[in-house]
């Protein structure tokens, strides 16, 4: 197909399938499509940007993204058209709103990049602003059937406000860290998002001066937010800072951080703040330690590969540190690549996850990874984690593909094959019998396929999705179905 063709049905395409994305000033984890396109875009050389952090804001797509695509790469087309759309209809000042209803049989236990609601029935309206220098979001919504019992949530809302090249904000936003599809072991969707803090580079363009341009384009965003009070240590406090940068053309690298500190009866004052950005815990301060810390670092190469492209990633977490290094590692390792068949764009991925510490070079150390002696409920909120989608302890690969039609309708399938809680055993205090921790009991072989398809129906847009293992699932909270079937419909005004 020519450039043009591809511009002509890429613009279609964005047109339908428009009702996927969130009407926010950025990107939010969550729209496959939109990362398949920018990150085919960074891949090709046609966007210098760094694509693994979420949101990604759109003054960093639009900016990274080249005024032209050569003609003789018509394979890049209908992705730069889908971003190129949709950056005038979400990135523009004014009003727009979004109304959803959703319901599922289960709400899965393990989530992707390419998340489902975390209720089995609810409704939401999603109400969006966004002016010269000021973006207000409101996202009231009721969920029934939760499994943190809490019906009434703001998740996705949010005020946020520009600052020359930095966007400081406070609400509860998705975030994805890392270049996993299937998880991240530093920060993920997988849990509700938490209220918080946080400040972030708007567009993320190489250093002007001449002795740091060797960084290339760079990304930092920072939050700090509350954990909530049915804990073991209530109210808890969580500090995270990730730093992504582009040094040689193809090449993200990510420096991510996670402190979890304070909370009901432990210290959190400066100077507990302040041992706690130097690293100075590890047992060092004995009852005064300021609290859990993990830290991973993460790579992603992406290069050319006829008209398509492909990818190979890692990612590192460490729990601990030693001598100034993440110890008691975890890893994630993967590849991606795209295809186009029959008319159609794939994404495909394959991804191996271990988050038994120190199980792939080393000699294992069960009961560590998410865990901590003091913060006994873990790197959990309302019994999620908020990092990898198997939780400690598991090894998992997974097998996964998303096509996105010419039409504008999506389909998408996943297999995964995991060991969880690989040695059979659990530390995590669950103090709040309402909530249901998603936090695997027992050594447990599971297979699971997902699979989802994406059309547009009555004027808005239709996602329906299915999860099923071969087994039931055994949690601290109880069993989860073997079948999670839903469906939800979005109505953009």
């Amino acid at each position: 197909m020519t450039l043009k063709h591809w511009a002509l049905v890429g613009g279609a395409v964005a047109c339908l399938a428009s009702f996927s994305l969130s009407a926010a000033p950025w990107l939010e984890p969550g729209d496959s499509r939109a990362r398949f396109a920018a990150q085919k875009l960074a891949d090709r050389g046609h966007m210098d940007r760094t694509v693994s952090t979420w949101p990604l804001m759109w003054s960093t797509v639009h900016n990274g993204l080249e005024a032209s695509v050569s003609s003789d790469q018509p394979s890049v087309g209908s992705a730069a058209a889908y971003l190129r759309f949709e950056k005038e209809e979400q990135a523009q000042q004014g009003f727009r709103g979004e109304y959803s209803l959703y319901g599922s049989s289960e709400i899965p236990g393990i989530r992707g990049f390419d998340q489902n609601s975390l209720a089995k029935a609810g409704t939401a309206i999603d109400l969006q602003w966004q002016g010269e220098v000021w973006a207000l979001g409101l996202k009231p919504a009721y969920a029934d059937k939760t499994d943190d019992d809490k019906e009434l949530r703001l998740d996705g809302s949010y005020l946020a406000a520009a600052a020359g090249n930095w966007v400081f904000g406070a609400g509860a936003i998705d975030r994805w860290w890392g270049p996993g599809w299937q998880s991240s072991l530093i920060l993920s969707n997988n849990a509700r998002p938490m209220p918080a803090l946080w400040v972030n580079r708007n567009n993320s363009h190489a250093p002007e001066a001449e002795w740091l341009q060797w960084v290339g384009p760079w990304q930092f965003t920072a939050f700090a937010g509350q954990y909530e009070s049915d804990r073991a240590v209530p109210d808890a406090k969580l500090i995270g800072m990730r730093l992504t940068f582009r040094p040689v053309s193809g090449l993200d690298i990510g420096l991510s951080r996670a402190i979890m500190l304070g909370g009901e009866g432990r210290p959190e004052n400066a100077s507990t703040l302040w041992n706690a950005l130097i690293g100075r815990d590890n047992g060092q301060l004995e009852e005064d330690d300021p609290g859990n810390q993990l830290a991973s670092i993460d790579a992603r190469y992406g290069f050319g590969i006829g008209q398509q492209s492909m990818g190979v990633y890692a990612q590192m977490m460490g729990e601990d540190e030693a001598g100034a290094f993440p110890a008691r590692k975890s890893w994630l390792l993967g590849a991606d690549w795209t295809t186009q068949l029959l008319k159609a764009d794939q994404q495909w991925f394959v991804e191996y996850t271990n988050t038994l510490a120190d199980d792939v070079l080393g000699e294992a150390m069960p009961n560590i990874t998410y865990d901590h002696s003091r913060y006994r409920s873990g790197y959990r909120y309302y019994g999620r984690s908020m990092a990898g989608s198997f939780d400690g302890d598991a090894e998992a690969v997974t097998l996964g593909a998303f096509n996105f039609f010419d039409d504008g309708t999506n389909l998408s399938a996943k297999i995964t094959y995991a060991r969880l809680n690989k040695d059979g055993v659990n530390r995590t205090v669950t103090p709040n019998q309402d909530i249901f921790y998603t936090v695997p009991e027992g050594d447990q072989n599971i297979a699971i396929i997902d699979v989802g398809y994406g059309t547009r129906m009555l004027n808005g847009w239709l996602d329906l999705n299915l999860q099923a293992t071969d087994k039931k699932i055994e949690y601290l909270g109880g069993e989860k179905d073997q079948w999670s079937v839903g469906a939800e419909w979005t109505y953009r005004f």
